[in-house]
């Protein structure tokens, strides 16, 4: 992984002391509320109802166990002993008191991190595939290249003050982990006809309140001009944005209104004339980087056989291990989703005991997903077995990955000052109504995701089955969507009809699974079956 040089250190360093000195201005009187606000967002300090929100940026996901150790030590000492992983791969804290916060960020930049750009008007953390180096489908590691562009738009002048967040994505696989074209700006390693390796670029992409995928508008961008593109395609952005409106400052808007072949124009026109700048990063500044992202010292010919005596084990590795692209080593995901338990969250005990498995098992590497789960990415196959009896005796063992309980949903209304219901609740119910592993199996691949606010930080735009909370003169109501995905079959959820209260939402989910059920043919996953037969079965189902 990065390791921070010098001017890195300093920059960080000098970031926490500029933040403290605002925060005591604040604590003080000496700025107002509506001065602080934008400083400490651009610092990922949120106020929420009930304390401020700290979201810590892990950039393209990557950990090591200093770090989680940290983010372990974090929880214990300034929040209530646990953290909250997000569907960009950061992790937050949900009870911070204001006092504390420039030293959560001194103890934060002890370690390489930091929370700069993981909220506000910036390019917000940068998210990958969180396989990546480990996937035997990538084409290379997208990382280096993920760190080279984070590096490039932190702090960037000309993109400091941009008119709305900004989210962009890297991968190097056709398969996408990374809920590719629901982002701003999405970057697919591939190679041309010639072998030459570059980007297939989208772009427009997002969710909230008015979703659209990302359009392709590059097909291929050779590798070493693709920081250009991406200015281009901001500069556009930053040109013609309309930041008179809230509602209509993000990309996705302007490429709406102007037309995706009238975007792509002036992008173009924008990129010929940067690249005659000749400012593009040069190939030792790549070299660099790349270096940091070196494969581990993979040992060799080690034994492919598992003993699969133990019926747990052997289900645990069926449906939780990934294949690995070096002989003898897997791709370990671990479940943050236990029966009952809150989606994405995780106790301090439980990150020590993550951080203990990758020093020992997986190179000291470990990873945050998209999916609020978490990532040992290189463990032999040896060791799967020591790795599982240890997972499982943390309550970290669930095998549940892409089932109907490995749901994705936001904090909604129990913590959020944007939500307008409460999403938690709501996943923990449906999760105990399909409790029994037999009856999740059986139904097999089943994506729910929940958000609490149209701002949509729980994807249900992408969800096979979305759920979104909306008020209702007052109460607490949930819209069912069906048909979306965020892989690389993308496509947008729709909304079923009239709303639910939060014991009927629990059972309209529960009655368009069995329609499913019914009407599915052998090996047909949910989605596919929907996109067969249509809404009309399942509204029937669902209303009667």
């Amino acid at each position: 992984m990065y390791k921070y040089d010098e001017y890195d250190q300093a920059m960080v360093d000098a970031r926490v002391e500029e933040f403290r000195d605002q925060t005591r201005r604040r604590i003080e009187g000496h700025l107002s509320e509506d001065q602080f606000k934008p400083l400490r967002l651009k610092n990922g300090l949120y106020l929420q109802l009930h304390a401020y929100m700290l979201r810590v940026a892990v950039p393209y996901g990557t950990l090591n166990s200093r770090q989680m150790r940290k983010l372990a030590h974090i929880a214990r000492k300034y929040d209530r002993g646990y953290g909250h992983f997000t569907t960009r791969q950061n992790i937050q804290y949900n009870w911070i008191k204001l006092a504390e916060a420039p030293d959560i960020l001194a103890e934060l930049a002890t370690v390489e991190m930091h929370a700069i750009q993981t909220s506000g008007e910036s390019i917000r953390n940068l998210s990958a595939d969180h396989y990546a180096g480990a996937a035997p489908d990538e084409i290379c590691d997208p990382r280096p290249w993920a760190e080279l562009i984070r590096q490039a738009t932190t702090f960037h002048p000309e993109f400091s003050y941009l008119p709305r967040k900004f989210k962009i994505a890297v991968i190097a696989a056709q398969e996408d982990r990374a809920a590719l074209r629901w982002h701003d700006c999405a970057l697919r390693i591939v190679k041309n006809e010639s072998g030459e390796q570059g980007f297939e670029v989208y772009a427009g992409g997002g969710m909230g309140r008015t979703p659209i995928i990302a359009f392709p508008i590059r097909e291929f961008c050779p590798a070493g001009q693709i920081f250009s593109y991406i200015q281009a395609i901001l500069r556009v952005w930053n040109r013609h944005a309309r930041r008179d409106n809230i509602h209509k400052q993000r990309m996705k808007i302007l490429v709406h209104e102007l037309g995706e072949e009238e975007f792509r124009r002036q992008v173009e026109m924008e990129f010929e004339h940067i690249l005659t700048l000749g400012r593009d990063f040069p190939q030792a500044e790549y070299d660099r980087i790349a270096a940091h992202f070196d494969p581990p010292p993979f040992e060799t010919a080690l034994s492919e056989e598992l003993d699969r005596s133990d019926p747990d084990f052997a289900l645990w590795v069926d449906r939780q291990v990934a294949a690995h692209k070096a002989p003898g080593y897997a791709i370990v995901n671990i479940s943050l989703k236990p029966c009952g338990g809150i989606t994405g969250d995780i106790s301090a005990e439980q990150m020590e005991l993550v951080a203990d498995l990758a020093e020992r098992y997986s190179f000291d590497d470990l990873r945050s997903t998209h999916v609020q789960n978490l990532v040992l990415p290189h463990v032999r196959k040896q060791d799967l077995y020591a790795v599982w009896q240890a997972l499982d005796a943390a309550g970290l063992a669930s095998v549940n990955l892409g089932l109907v309980t490995d749901i994705i949903a936001c904090p909604g209304l129990d913590y959020c000052s944007l939500a307008n219901a409460r999403s938690i609740p709501v996943a923990q119910q449906i999760a105990e109504r399909f409790a029994d592993l037999d009856r999740q199996l059986d139904l097999g691949e089943l994506k729910i995701k929940i958000s609490g606010c149209i701002n949509a930080c729980g994807h249900h735009h992408a969800a096979h089955i979305g759920i979104l909370g909306v008020d209702r003169k007052g109460t607490e109501n949930y819209q069912l969507l069906l048909g979306g995905s965020g892989a690389e079959d993308v496509s947008q959820a729709k909304i079923t009809g009239p709303g639910f209260d939060e014991t009927g939402i629990v059972d309209a989910v529960e009655r368009t699974i069995e329609r499913y059920r019914e009407i599915r043919e052998p090996g047909e996953r949910f989605l596919d079956c929907y996109r067969r037969v249509g809404m009309d079965p399942f509204k029937e189902a669902i209303y009667g």
